[in-house]
């Protein structure tokens, strides 16, 4: 039976209807804004044996029909690979869904936002965000949603004032100092992703709240639909740590031996958890002969008492894991110049992360090409980001660029971007590489400092120098519910380790004058304005003192 629900969104009538199409999906939805379509389709598969993870996968496809253009090449005229975009939009929406899921559910999830119309006003991403949230509202899944996405721009009147707008067209976002796209519950703001010219803490909180009272309204409008349909829950399958395992982990792992895992490098940390490991496996190898658990079991319980400890002493301590104070940021060093046969280049490394940056300069004929469902433009200044295995000390085929490595790299190319100069004062097109030759945390940050030393040793006239950091956050809360009053620590440059344990990732870039770029992701179920508040300003503050290196 077919349902829908609208509701009125900065001018646009915004539609959920279900029931009409995708009739064999778990959960499907077509979602409109203005004359932008999107359907969104939601499927859950069965458990993957071996799988350590929760094998979430999430596609935006963007098709050429939407837009009523045919592109390619002579020969080939159908949609090939994801273009950047679409790659960029599929994160966007994996990244606010995924904490809603519970943390060891192990089946297969797959989400699917196919673009049918395009209205070539208003990017479609966020209506796919909030579609895709319904289909799993819709599904029957374990989703604790509903969430939505909104995108906000700051542009000015016409009396040259400027204001705070829902859902720019593109020509806004294009003139505007802000693009600023934000995810969250009917609680609290789960994501963020921004792009900016020189905006101010105060101004970005603010529009964080518009987007917040909008999100409200879209997800008191997915709970209107929902209730209109029964759904029946799907049975799926967690797979906790075994308990067995976490009480020989306790009965034989002393505090005083994962606090000795602190102040050391990455490569110390390793062989120390190895050593304890190995201690673990060699006292249980009957148990783990018969069955009881396995050493795979002994290691996730390793890991869970270690995280647990890392972040007791961080919360009650204020000690890090590198022995660091909350806000300290790790030694930096940078060098220009490293490559004799480069046009620029530059070194930059903070505690163990290295990113080698090199600036090529060309002619203006040598700027990319853009042709995508709803763009056909150039683009004269260009960040690509590699992440070589061995930057972490692993061993893995090397295959194309990752969609991390495009996410990493689109957030170090806006960073920049709003310091370009103009095409008129400087005409070369810019092609700018970050090679991660190390990292312990916090590289596309690295990438970011990078470039501003590569682009002025490459004499590129940038406005302003831009550097970035990345702040990480740890909370008291119980399954990811923060804890009425409970105490939280912010911390300055997170290290990997520290990303893995904490709740919060939260990358912030700018000048001396303002934000350029901000991306936020969490782990809880969403946070408070006055920590996302304070971590701002102490954002602002490692951002000073990276610029003073």
């Amino acid at each position: 039976m077919e349902n829908s629900v609208t509701l009125d969104l900065a001018g646009k009538p915004f539609t959920l209807k279900t029931g009409e199409l995708a009739l064999q999906a778990d959960g499907s939805v077509l979602v409109s804004l203005g004359d932008t379509v999107v359907i969104a389709t939601a499927m859950m598969g069965g458990v993957r044996q071996g799988t350590d993870f929760f094998p979430l996968m999430v596609d935006y496809e963007e098709k050429f029909y939407a837009s009523g253009k045919i592109s390619g090449s002579r020969f080939i005229k159908r949609e090939s690979r994801p273009s950047d975009n679409a790659v960029l939009t599929s994160r966007l929406i994996d990244r606010p869904l995924r904490p809603l899921f519970p943390k060891k559910m192990r089946n297969d999830v797959q989400v699917i936002c196919t673009v049918l119309s395009a209205d070539l006003e208003v990017d479609p991403g966020t209506t796919a965000l909030t579609g895709a949230s319904m289909a799993l509202m819709l599904s029957g899944m374990p989703f604790k949603g509903p969430v939505a996405g909104v995108r906000i721009g700051l542009i000015k009147d016409e009396a040259g004032n400027e204001k705070l707008i829902v859902n720019p067209t593109y020509k806004q976002e294009e003139e505007g100092r802000l693009d600023l796209v934000v995810a969250g519950t009917e609680d609290a703001i789960t994501m963020v992703e921004a792009g900016a010219k020189e905006v101010s803490e105060e101004i970005m909180l603010k529009a964080l709240d518009l987007a917040h009272k909008h999100i409200k309204e879209l997800c008191k409008l997915q709970k209107e639909l929902a209730a209109k349909i029964k759904v029946e829950a799907k049975e799926y399958i967690e797979v906790p740590i075994n308990p067995e395992a976490i009480k020989a982990v306790s009965e034989t792992i002393t505090e005083s031996e994962l606090d000795s895992i602190s102040g050391m490098t990455k490569h110390e940390v390793k062989e120390k958890i190895h050593v304890l490991e190995d201690k673990l496996i060699e006292k249980y190898k009957s148990q783990v002969e018969e069955g009881t658990f396995t050493e795979g079991d002994l290691k996730e319980a390793f890991d869970e008492a270690f995280k647990k400890r890392m972040r007791k002493n961080i919360l009650e301590k204020g000690i890090r894991l590198d022995a660091r104070k909350p806000s300290d940021i790790r030694p930096i060093k940078c060098s220009v110049g490293v490559l004799p046969r480069t046009h620029g280049s530059a070194l930059f490394q903070r505690g163990e992360t290295q990113a080698l940056t090199i600036t090529t300069l060309g002619a203006p004929g040598a700027a990319q090409l853009i042709d995508t469902m709803d763009q056909d433009t150039t683009k004269r200044y260009m960040h690509y980001y590699n992440f070589p295995p061995y930057s972490t000390g692993e061993v893995k085929p090397l295959r194309g660029a990752s969609r991390r490595e495009v996410g990493h790299g689109y957030l170090a190319e806006r960073s920049l971007e709003p310091m370009i100069p103009a095409k008129e004062g400087f005409a070369y097109t810019m092609r700018v590489v970050s090679e991660i030759l190390s990292c312990n945390g916090s590289s596309s940050m690295a990438s970011v400092c990078g470039s501003t030393l590569s682009l002025m040793d490459a004499g590129v006239p940038l406005k302003e120098p831009v550097a970035g950091i990345a702040m990480g956050l740890v909370t008291e809360n119980t399954d990811g519910v923060l804890t009425p009053g409970g105490k939280y620590t912010i911390l300055s440059d997170i290290q990997g380790m520290e990303d893995f344990a904490g709740d919060m990732d939260f990358k912030v870039t700018g000048t001396k004058n303002g934000i350029t770029a901000l991306q936020m992701d969490i782990k809880v179920k969403g946070l408070t304005v006055e920590i996302m508040k304070e971590a701002l300003a102490k954002a602002t503050e490692g951002r000073a003192h990276i610029m003073s290196k």
